[in-house]
């Protein structure tokens, strides 16, 4: 069986539209620039499509001079490089439950989203001081299990500002079974993009990733620390921002677990320390649980 890495995808604003990659670059903390930025509310909340839909019609870009934001009716957005500013303010900020720092990125940016958000908010980046790690208690019961392809495993992973760890894995076949599923029923396919991977893998049977321990590739390591219950935002169009009840509720049917809905994996690497690079097309080696 040849499992190869299908498509390469970042998110720069949490909850936003991403950005489709042919090679990315790779550190611990995840892909590029992954959900390096986020939107609060007046209140500092954290804001994602669970409450705001028409986030998915802004569209980050990046570039060596920084972030541009743009959206419908709008005019592009260049948020100034990050490196500009060595020590920022620090902002304090939850995501779920647990603690991190942000920067504001000002005044302009935070009046060109308020506008088209039609609501206040404010455009925070990762501080350089924020130490967000992901959750322990799962990477150390992987760790516990002493995979032998992944030897001295780290236990802290740190990065930005998604939901809970730095990858989201995807399989293509699962989702063909899914969009299978969906056409019995006279409705029409979903996109992977539906459901925000990082990484989307084919090659593996549907839904074989629930059995993976995880993957590696070029002394990368991957693991896979824990399966993803979904929210509603895969019932989000992304290209329209309208809400639906589907694929939601047909995913419910076929893949309600203890833990939740399940499509896709969170996963945490190994060996990227020092930077890597990822590519569509490369070749893996998976590695099934014990």
């Amino acid at each position: 069986m040849t499992v190869t890495i299908l498509s390469l995808h970042s998110y720069p604003v949490k909850s936003c539209a991403g950005i489709d990659h042919r090679s990315v670059a790779l550190t611990s903390a995840g892909l590029h620039k992954d959900r390096h930025w986020v939107l609060v509310d007046r209140h500092g909340v954290f804001m994602t499509q669970r409450q705001h839909a028409r986030m998915a019609l802004i569209q980050p870009s990046l570039d060596d001079r920084g972030l541009t934001l743009r959206a419908p009716g709008m005019s592009p957005f260049p948020v100034a490089n990050d490196s500009r500013e060595p020590e920022p303010a620090r902002v304090a900020l939850h995501i779920f439950r647990s603690r991190t720092l942000g920067a504001d990125e000002g005044d302009e940016v935070s009046g060109w989203l308020s506008e088209f958000l039609q609501l206040p908010c404010r455009l925070l980046r990762v501080h350089p001081q924020a130490d967000r790690v992901a959750s322990l208690t799962h990477v150390e019961a992987w760790r516990d299990k002493a995979h032998t392809w992944a030897p001295d495993f780290p236990a802290r992973h740190r990065f930005g500002f998604a939901d809970g760890f730095p990858l989201l894995v995807a399989n293509q076949a699962s989702l063909d079974e899914l969009n299978g599923q969906l056409a019995s029923q006279g409705m029409p396919a979903v996109g992977m993009n539906r459901f925000r991977p990082n990484i989307v893998l084919q090659g593996l049977p549907a839904y074989d990733e629930d059995y993976l321990a995880g993957w590696h590739t070029q002394g990368l390591r991957f693991a896979f620390v824990k399966p993803c219950a979904r929210c509603p935002i895969p019932n989000i169009d992304p290209a329209t921002a309208v809400s639906g009840t589907e694929p939601g509720l047909t995913l419910a049917r076929h893949r309600q677990r203890p833990e939740g809905v399940l499509f896709g994996v969170n996963a945490v690497v190994a060996g990227a320390e020092n930077g890597a690079v990822l590519t569509a097309g490369q070749e893996v080696t998976v590695e099934y649980d014990l």
